[in-house]
Parts: C-alpha cells; structure tokens; sequence
C-alpha cells in the first residue's frame, strides 16, 4: 500500500505539464468537482471549474485554458458543446471528455469535435493527469482501476435505457434481450 502512495506521490512532483498550466474543471457533480479540482491543483495545475455548459462556455471564450476536463451529460445541456468552443478558440487545448455512460458513439462523436481522451466515470485524477500529459501518438497508461465487465454492460444498458427515453420495451428490443431479464436489471444497483 505504501509503494503505491509513494509512486503517487513521485508521479505528481515529476510532472510536465508545460509553461501553460491552465485547466478548465466543467461538471454538475459539485462534490466531484471540488475534489477534482483540489487534487489537479496539487499536480500542479491552474484550475478554473463551471458547473454547467454556459458556464463553461463562457469561460473557454473569455479565457481559453490550455487544458480541459468536460463532463459529457450536464444539467443543462452536452458538454460536447464546451469542447467545440474550446476548439475554436484554442484549438491546441488538450481536452479529457468524462461521462458515466462509456458508449462507442459517444466516445467517437467527442473525439471528432476535437476531444484528446475519453474516460468513463469514475476516473481518478491521476487517471485524468496521464490522458492530458499524453503526447502525440503516445497513449496515456491503462488507469489503475478500469471498470468492471459487469460494470460497463450495466452502464451501456442505462445508456440505450435514456436513448429510448425510459422505455423498458423500446430498450429491451434494441438490445436483443427478454424484456423481463431487462426489467430485473433495471431494478439492481450498479455493480462496482
């Protein structure tokens, strides 16, 4: 347990992250953010969060950061719009595009826009810091604690479960599945 602290710790004073340490935080998860926010500090980052897609746009018009951690699903909104102001005013920012739904078409539309990485929630903050210090080709490491098989199958369930607007008959159709099998489910938490 103590390796892994001290490597931790290693990675977060070796970092290099350039003359340009500017990092736009955009989530509506506020407990989330803060601690996002507070740990990317620490690594050395400049940290501005907004909690909603015009927030975020406003930030990244008035002050395009160099970097950028986006939520995709936010309350008011997509934060793939964020990401698509960002590109037009700093199209060198390196973005991150975080969701709790890791869906393919998801990851491929945000990577279209302009996204550098995409993370599926929940991502750590070192996690975060090696898909924005990724250079060129140069993928970041795999993240130390990736979601489970049964996590990821639950997650593109509620997926196409929201795309068919909550309807278990629409979804269980998509899905090629039994729609009793789809309501029990359903009707479980989410694996870990």
């Amino acid at each position: 347990m103590q390796a892994s602290g001290r490597r931790k710790r290693v990675a977060e004073q070796d970092l290099d992250i350039g003359p340009e340490k500017s990092l736009l935080l955009v989530d509506d998860d506020e407990p989330f953010l803060k601690r996002l926010a507070k740990a990317m500090e620490k690594r050395g980052f400049e940290v501005e969060t907004a909690g909603s897609v015009a927030a975020g746009q406003a930030i990244a018009t008035a002050r395009p950061p160099a970097f950028a951690v986006v939520d995709l699903r936010l309350e008011d909104g997509n934060g793939l719009d964020v990401v698509e102001v960002l590109r037009k005013k700093r199209p060198d920012s390196r973005v991150v595009v975080l969701t709790g739904y890791g869906a393919i078409a998801t990851a491929v539309a945000a990577v279209k826009i302009g996204a550098t990485d995409y993370l599926s929630k929940p991502a750590d903050a070192t996690d975060i810091t090696n898909a924005l210090l990724a250079r060129g080709d140069e993928l970041p490491p795999p993240p130390e604690n990736p979601m489970s098989a049964d996590r990821v199958r639950w997650e593109h369930i509620q997926r196409v479960y929201e795309l068919c607007d909550r309807n278990v008959s629409e979804t269980a159709r998509r899905l090629n599945m039994h729609r009793r099998t789809l309501q029990r489910i359903l009707a479980k938490r989410s694996p870990k």
